[in-house]
């Protein structure tokens, strides 16, 4: 512990030495030297000293405060009074603390005088002294002080990181490969880039021996994914996807792949590394994809990520208002609108022409947006002009929209739906009474339990008498439990008597 090393006073020493602990970082004890009165001076002196360049750039730090003196003007004195091989260190030190800064060290030193000028000349005189020193540092076993000294090196050299990692590998063994992968990797990560994408950038034709030594052990990191990437638990895919994305286009094929997934966060996390992988943003990737006609499945996880991002709603509006896409992802891109977080003033005046649309799907899926954000007067109009639309996949939009924001005053009407509609508008509607059944409506889903043709829509009717109860649910129910002959409706049947207090056999 560089606080045991430094700090001789046996007293000062279990006063602050803690604070590496509390604080959780190796300086810690340097900070709180700055609350000891006087600032004891050898401390300070030795931790310039110290093998850890943080604990010296806090150290250079309290010195700067306690002489009054800005941090490029302490720094600059330091390096350029620092003798031998003390030097090295000092520069070193400068480099690091200008890189944090994103500058080179003559333009951090700008400002600090005469001895800015001697220190920044130093420097440049080590250059290669003090790269040698960072590449080195690329191999250290602790993964931070790698990932540190890559950025650092990045910004002294004024090169691309993968630039510094390629130039480091030269005439070193393919054995360390590893160290400099993994803090590519973890730049890469920091700046949501990918290391396929940074290497071919960086690479000459030169560098090709080295690239391909890369991209193996990436590979190899690829190919202990695929068992997530197959795996029955979404949570896993979701996982192995976003540890896919810093590879880019090395996991193109994963990616790509994945843009299918049954699991709605699985494909836009795909989108987003399939962006990545291209050198996009996503909504520029996006946008390169829906510029032309393609079918849903192509199209709605692109559509899904847009609608996550921050300048959504014009993306999404130019879908919607481009006849050249299919009516289905028209009506998409609008029901995605309710996700969007831009919401601007005039998003329900936009919206309106669409709830007109000759297209039933685009009609449908305004509404869906429109529900999520219209208040109570505009909502009753629109649902019910929905309601005594024509078209099924109106009604069904407008049934779900009733559900959604609990409309109870449409529950007699869904409920006649519930019997009389086509398989859309009943499955909504048996969906829909889960939420807004009251007991007068316990006959018409019995009914439709026992005499409806779809599956699906008999689940829905029992999972909603589970909740609403009462003698003529539970007949029903037990009569589903018995001779339904849909296995899966005579478990959720039985699963709706147990939440009512009986015990099926």
């Amino acid at each position: 512990m560089s606080c045991q090393q430094h700090v001789q006073d046996a007293a000062l020493r279990a006063s602050i030495c803690q604070s590496c602990i509390t604080q959780g970082s190796a300086e810690g004890w340097v900070v709180a030297l700055a609350h000891v009165r006087p600032v004891p001076r050898e401390p300070l002196r030795a931790a310039l000293t110290d093998s850890r360049w943080r604990v010296r750039w806090a150290a250079l730090r309290l010195s700067a405060k306690t002489r009054g003196l800005s941090e490029p003007r302490a720094l600059a004195e330091w390096v350029a009074g620092a003798p031998g091989e003390a030097e090295l260190t000092a520069c070193l030190t400068a480099v690091r603390i200008a890189a944090e800064a994103g500058r080179l060290p003559a333009q951090y030193f700008q400002g600090a005088g005469d001895k800015g000028a001697v220190a920044a000349e130093k420097i440049r005189v080590r250059r290669e002294a003090l790269r040698e020193a960072l590449e080195l540092e690329l191999y250290a076993e602790d993964a931070t002080v790698r990932q540190q000294a890559l950025s650092h090196l990045s910004v002294f050299l004024g090169a691309p990181p993968a630039r510094g990692v390629l130039d480091a590998m030269e005439g070193r063994s393919p054995t360390a490969d590893a160290a400099v992968a993994s803090a590519l990797k973890a730049v890469a990560e920091r700046g949501e880039s990918s290391v396929g994408r940074m290497l071919l950038e960086a690479a000459t034709p030169d560098d090709t021996a080295r690239v391909n030594r890369l991209f193996a052990l990436y590979s190899q990191e690829i190919q202990g994914l695929q068992g997530e990437l197959t795996a029955s638990d979404p949570v896993k895919r979701r996982s192995a996807v976003s540890a896919l994305r810093v590879y880019g286009p090395l996991a193109q094929r994963e990616l790509e792949q994945a843009l299918n997934d049954p699991d709605r966060l699985v494909r836009q996390s795909a989108a987003r590394g399939v962006a990545r992988a291209e050198g996009f943003s996503l909504l520029e990737a996006a946008g390169r994809r829906l510029r032309s006609p393609a079918s849903l499945g192509v199209q709605l996880p692109w559509l899904e990520a847009v609608a996550r991002e921050k300048g959504c709603e014009p993306a999404l509006l130019a879908v919607a208002g481009d006849p050249q896409h299919s009516p289905v992802i028209r009506g998409e891109a609008l029901a995605l609108l309710a996700e969007c977080d831009a919401r601007g003033p005039d998003r329900l005046a936009q919206l309106s022409p669409f709830l007109r649309d000759a297209e039933a799907l685009v009609r449908a899926g305004a509404l869906r947006a429109f529900g999520a954000m219209a208040g109570g007067g505009e909502m009753t109009g629109a649902l019910t002009a929905a309601m005594e639309d024509p078209a099924p996949e109106v009604i069904a939009a407008a049934i779900d929209t009733a559900a959604l924001r609990r409309q109870t005053r449409w529950a007699d009407v869904i409920a006649e739906q519930l019997l009389a509609g086509p398989p859309l508008v009943r499955q909504a509607a048996a969906s829909a009474l889960e939420r807004l059944g009251r007991p007068h409506h316990v006959k018409a889903l019995a009914e439709c339990l026992r005499q409806d043709t779809v599956a699906a829509i008999r689940v829905s009717a029992a999972q909603a008498l589970g909740l609403l109860g009462g003698p003529f649910a539970v007949s029903a129910l037990s009569e589903a439990a018995q001779q339904d002959g849909d296995t899966h409706v005579q478990h959720v049947a039985r699963e709706a008597l147990r939440r009512l207090g009986f015990q099926p056999r």
